[in-house]
């Protein structure tokens, strides 16, 4: 049992509730004693009594009653849920790109989601995330996400203040994110822009694992409920004959399953889409149907190829990027496509 202590808060710490604050710096603490604490005025901020949820600013000092051991607490309630399997802790380990003491970035494989849903259990990317602490106290929060089938360069941060950060640099454009495709067919022009708007489909499963997004005309955007305007940038960098093409996408606008519906709503859909892929058949050049036949794997071909961001705390502008998924590397050999024959960002050379 602890002494009677007061803690200042830190830069890192600051803009969050204080129950949470408290649970990760003493785990052993359930939500009830905190609450209990509160009740009692035995906790308190800059001499003031607070609620469980009061939010906490950097530079308050919090003064905190006899906290219990750790070891006097049973083992169940420190425990941070399931136990991580040694597989895919090694996994998700070398899935890291690149990290530094805020920021850890990786190459996400392709099948696993970035946060649970329906039927996912806890084997995505938020759950397996305390298996990249590496000797850090807090577990790593995601910053945005990637569908499940599309690989690539994914951020998580270490701290509440950097995941802020870094939420608002992606909220206010000032992120660029390319990414890599092989679509049916050859889109015409070369190089465009695609403003077609989207809307969630209605009735497509009970916990939303089957949505699907539909597109909508321009002008009949504010006649529908629920739509959004969606812009991608695509630029073809290779094509084989009309049959299919490697794309670069950026995406402007950040929609649920934005690329994938605007390639299909061109039609010249991602290959490997099963769910915006066309007739299903395979591709025999006119841009219908996302399956090449022969050895072209099945999976989807997306995939989150580099991101620039402005680093929250060095300012330093910084690029990532990842290298393709096997599937992947295996059809661009068979395609004769070459990673380093193409520009790293073909819309800057055509600026």
């Amino acid at each position: 049992m602890s002494g009677v202590q007061t803690i200042r808060i830190s830069k890192d710490e600051g803009d969050q509730r204080l129950d949470r604050w408290l649970k990760k710096k003493f785990p052993q603490l359930t939500q009830g004693a905190v609450e209990k604490m509160c009740r009692k005025g035995e906790l308190r901020v800059n001499g003031g009594r607070v609620k469980a949820n009061t939010r906490i600013e950097e530079g308050q000092e919090v003064r905190l009653p006899p906290i219990p051991d750790a070891t006097t607490v049973p083992a169940r309630a420190k425990s941070d849920g399931p136990r991580i399997p040694d597989s895919d802790q090694k996994m998700i380990q070398q899935a890291v790109l690149w990290k530094d003491e805020h920021i850890i970035a990786l190459n996400k494989p392709p099948g696993l989601p970035s946060q649970g849903g329906s039927g996912q259990g806890d084997r995505h990317v938020d759950g397996l995330s305390s298996a990249l602490m590496f000797g850090y106290k807090d577990k790593p929060k995601l910053v945005h996400r990637l569908d499940k089938d599309t690989s690539g360069v994914l951020l998580l941060a270490r701290t509440d203040r950097v995941a802020r950060a870094l939420s608002e640099a992606f909220r206010s454009r000032t992120t660029r994110k390319i990414y890599w495709a092989a679509v049916a067919g050859v889109p015409q022009p070369r190089m465009g822009t695609v403003r077609i708007g989207l809307v969630k489909a209605p009735g497509h499963g009970r916990g939303g694992e089957g949505e699907k997004m539909m597109a909508v005309h321009p002008r009949d955007i504010p006649n529908v409920e629920g739509a959004k305007r969606a812009t991608t940038d695509y630029a073809v960098l290779e094509a084989l004959g009309t049959r299919a093409s490697w794309c670069a996408l950026v995406p402007i606008t950040g929609r649920t399953h934005q690329l994938r519906a605007h390639m299909a709503e061109l039609g010249h859909p991602i290959v490997g889409d099963g769910k915006y892929g066309g007739s299903g058949q395979e591709n025999l050049g006119d841009g219908w149907g996302s399956q090449l036949g022969g050895e072209i794997s099945r999976k989807l071909h997306l995939h989150a190829r580099s991101l620039t961001f402005d680093h929250p705390i060095t300012k330093k502008r910084i690029t990532l990027t990842a290298p393709l998924p096997d599937h992947m590397q295996r059809t661009w050999k068979t395609l004769g496509w070459h990673e380093n024959d193409v520009p790293d960002d073909p819309f800057a050379e055509a600026e």
